[in-house]
C-alpha cells in the first residue's frame, strides 16, 4: 500500500479524517527476510505452456515447492527460494533428493495419497532451526529413517518435529505434532526479550520489521508506566509482553487457547508479572462485565484478523472508552471500515504503515486513535 492509495482507501471506505500519513517504513533486509516458510511435496510438478506445447515427456512429476494459484493440485518446483536463508534451500532439496532415492512417494493432492506431504521450515534470528516434517502415512520405519538423516546431516537443526496428516487439507494447526529431536521450541530474540516459538506458535515472520512494528506501537501507546492496557487479538503475547514493562498491568484476550499458553510462557521466561492471558472468542469475551472485573483500560491494542472487527467488540470499546486506541491491520479495508465504527467517538492522530513483505504490496497499517472529548 502506497501512502497516497492508503489514504484514499482510508478516506473512501472510513470516510473519516485522515492526517498526513508518515512515509513507510521500509524493510532493510528484502531478500531471505522470512524466518518461515512451508513447503507442499507434490507428484504434479507444474509445467509451463511451453512445455506443455513441447510435446516432451516429463516422466518425473515429483516436486517440491509452492501451490500454484487456481490449480491446486500443482506444485512449482523450487530449486533457490529468495524468501528465507538458503539453509531452508538445503533442507528441502535434501528431502526431496532422500525421497526419490528411497523410493518414497511425493503427495497426490487430488487423490488424498502418499508419503511426502508438507514440510515447514522456521529459521529464527538468535540462528536456530525448527522444522516440522507432514506425512501423509503413518510409516514408522520410513518416517524414523528420513528424520534421522535430517539429524545427521543437518546439525543446524535445533528443534526437530513430525506429523502424520491423512485429513483433506494441509493444515496442521488441529493435530498432534510429535517432537522427534532437540529442543521442543525456538527461540526468538527482540530487544531484550526472549519469546518461544513453538511448531504451532504465531510469530511475526519478518523478524526485523516486527521489532519496528512493535516500536510503533509503543510509541502511539505513549506509555508513563501506570496505564491498565487491554490487547486485543493478542496471539502468543508479543505485543503484550514487549509493552508490559512500560505499563503497570497488560490483559490479553485472543481466541486461540494454545497461542495463550505461549503468552504466559513468554511472560515466564521474560521474569514479566504485570500481565494476564485469557482464551475465547473475542466477542464473548470481551464484554462490558469482563471490563467491570478487569478494569477499564486507558489503552487498548487491536491487531484483528484480516476481517477486522466484529461489531459486538466495538461497541465494548466504544462503552469502555479508552484514552487511547492503537489499531494495527494487515488489510486497510477492514480497517477503515472500523474506523468509520469508532469515528464518533475518537480521531485519528497519526498514520503509520510498516512494509513486512517486500517486493509485494501487502503492509502492516498502525492508526493512533485518541478520544474526541479529550481534546476538546
Amino acid at each position: 500500500m502506497q501512502a497516497a492509495s492508503g489514504r484514499s482507501t482510508l478516506r473512501r471506505i472510513g470516510k473519516v479524517e485522515i492526517p498526513a500519513i508518515r512515509p513507510i517504513i521500509g524493510s532493510e533486509q528484502i531478500w531471505c527476510y522470512r524466518n518461515k516458510m512451508e513447503y507442499t511435496f507434490s507428484n504434479k510438478k507444474w509445467l509451463t505452456f511451453d512445455q506443455l506445447r513441447s510435446g516432451q515427456e516429463f516422466p518425473d512429476r515429483d516436486a517440491a515447492g509452492f501451490h500454484i494459484p487456481g490449480a491446486f493440485d500443482k506444485v512449482l518446483n523450487i530449486n533457490q527460494c529468495h524468501l528465507q536463508d538458503h539453509l531452508g534451500d538445503e533442507i528441502r532439496l535434501f528431502v526431496k533428493q532422500w525421497g526419490k532415492e528411497h523410493g518414497l512417494t511425493f503427495y497426490d493432492l487430488r487423490g488424498q495419497q502418499g508419503f511426502l506431504r508438507t514440510l515447514m521450515i522456521r529459521i529464527a534470528s538468535t540462528g536456530q532451526v525448527m522444522v516440522v516434517m507432514s506425512f501423509g502415512d503413518d510409516y514408522s520405519a520410513a518416517i524414523k529413517t528420513l528424520l534421522d538423516a535430517l539429524v545427521e546431516h543437518f546439525p543446524q537443526i535445533t528443534s526437530l518435529h513430525y506429523v502424520v496428516n491423512t485429513k483433506a487439507n494441509d493444515s496442521i494447526a488441529d493435530l498432534d505434532i510429535l517432537h522427534y529431536a532437540g529442543a521442543p521450541y525456538i527461540e526468538e530474540k527482540m530487544g531484550d526479550l526472549i519469546f518461544r516459538i513453538a511448531p504451532k506458535s504465531f510469530y511475526q515472520t519478518n523478524s526485523l520489521q516486527a521489532h519496528r512494528l512493535y516500536n510503533v506501537v509503543k510509541e502511539f501507546a505513549a506509555l508513563s508506566g501506570n496505564e491498565l492496557v487491554y490487547d486485543l487479538y493478542t496471539g502468543t503475547g508479543t505485543i503484550a509482553n514487549y509493552l508490559a514493562r512500560s505499563a503497570s498491568h497488560v490483559v490479553g484476550i485472543e481466541y486461540v487457547e494454545d497461542a495463550i499458553r505461549d503468552a504466559r510462557i513468554n511472560s515466564s521466561v521474560n521474569g514479566i508479572g504485570n500481565t494476564e492471558f485469557f482464551a475465547g472468542d473475542m466477542k464473548d469475551v470481551l464484554t462490558d462485565e469482563f471490563i467491570r472485573l478487569h478494569g477499564v483500560p486507558h489503552v487498548m491494542v487491536v491487531d484483528p484478523p484480516r476481517a477486522g472487527m466484529h461489531t459486538d467488540v466495538v461497541n465494548v470499546i466504544l462503552r469502555a472508552l479508552p484514552a487511547r486506541i492503537v489499531y494495527v491491520s494487515c488489510n486497510p479495508a477492514t480497517q477503515a471500515r472500523d474506523l468509520e465504527l469508532l469515528d464518533g467517538e475518537y480521531k485519528v492522530d497519526a498514520v503509520q504503515p510498516v512494509d513486512m513483505f517486500p517486493h509485494t504490496h501487502h503492509v502492516e497499517n498502525v492508526v493512533l486513535l485518541t478520544r474526541r472529548l479529550a481534546q476538546d
